[in-house]
């Protein structure tokens, strides 16, 4: 019986592990290896990393720390989270375990751009050349030749704001015409963006551009920013009878506990800015929440 099993290693569930991990409880931390975390070539707004910090060196770090303390991650995937009278059984690849408490950190997954097979994906993202956050990273494309992928409200939101940084912007559908409602037309053209339809297609790195092809034929960006989406894996919390919002995310209190309890929720699994600094934020919160709901099950004391 473990005092909490964390689903998910990234800045969330690894600054919630070193927490745990130094109230002296038994942790266990599954990690499946896709935290969003690890796809970022070089973070600039980390705190405490001046000339910027890989995200896989960032995780490779905070796990570090966490196993320090005596932390146990394994790679492998939860499928299943089951209350019991006794807390929780989680179910990982064919195997049960037992916790006292839970915590879901999960996160979120970008959708990606039709037509981008995972090795241009990768180097894409290696190189600069397309871009999932410009809260992230919005001040690397300052006055370069940049695209947006998306329509409606959601591509709408994501160009105007980039509009600070750059002039040269181009909002483009990913799928035929743009469907942006006169309220997002006006913006747009007030803004100075450009209107591109889709589809998008053929994506290749060009010169060092990431080009591809649009009804107004091949274009060439030098970074491409997807305003598709993401898809929150809030499924096996929510299969446990946890309760989610109308887009897919967890709700949790103050203290990031969910409705069920002992199930608790940190990072981008649960509505938020989707940023490291705040995913970390959550999950100390979380650590914390879950030492003082253990001691009123039963005081921690030291032997």
């Amino acid at each position: 019986m473990e005092d909490c099993i964390v689903v998910g290693a990234g800045p969330a569930g690894l600054t919630a592990a070193i927490y745990l991990a130094r109230f002296h409880l038994s942790i266990r931390l599954f990690d499946c290896g896709t935290s969003r975390a690890a796809l970022i070539p070089c973070t600039h707004n980390h705190a405490g990393f001046p000339e910027g910090i890989s995200g896989k060196a960032l995780l490779a770090r905070m796990l570090a720390q966490a196993e320090n303390y005596g932390a146990r991650r394994e790679l492998a995937c939860v499928t299943g989270i089951e209350r019991t009278d006794e807390g929780f059984v989680v179910s990982v690849e064919g195997r049960q375990f037992r916790a006292r408490s839970v915590l879901i950190a999960s996160g979120v997954v970008n959708n990606r751009p039709d037509g981008i097979d995972d090795a241009l994906h990768a180097r894409a993202l290696r190189e600069g050349v397309l871009r999932y956050c410009p809260i992230c990273d919005g001040y690397e494309v300052t006055d370069r030749r940049v695209a947006v992928i998306g329509t409606g409200e959601r591509g709408t939101r994501e160009a105007l704001f980039l509009r600070g940084y750059t002039a040269d912007l181009t909002l483009i559908a990913p799928e035929g015409a743009h469907q942006l409602d006169t309220q997002d037309a006006a913006q747009i053209d007030a803004a100075g963006i450009a209107c591109v339809d889709g589809p998008c297609g053929g994506y290749a790195i060009e010169d060092g551009r990431l080009a591809f092809d649009t009804a107004q034929g091949r274009l060439a960006f030098d970074s491409v920013y997807p305003a598709l989406g993401t898809q929150v894996r809030s499924e096996l919390a929510a299969r446990a009878g946890a309760k989610t919002s109308s887009d897919g995310c967890l709700v949790v209190d103050p203290h990031q506990r969910t409705n069920i309890p002992g199930l608790f929720a940190a990072g981008d699994v649960v509505k938020g800015l989707d940023q490291i600094s705040h995913a970390m934020g959550d999950g100390g919160v979380a650590a914390t929440a879950i030492r003082n709901y253990l001691a009123e099950l039963k005081p921690l004391r030291r032997r």
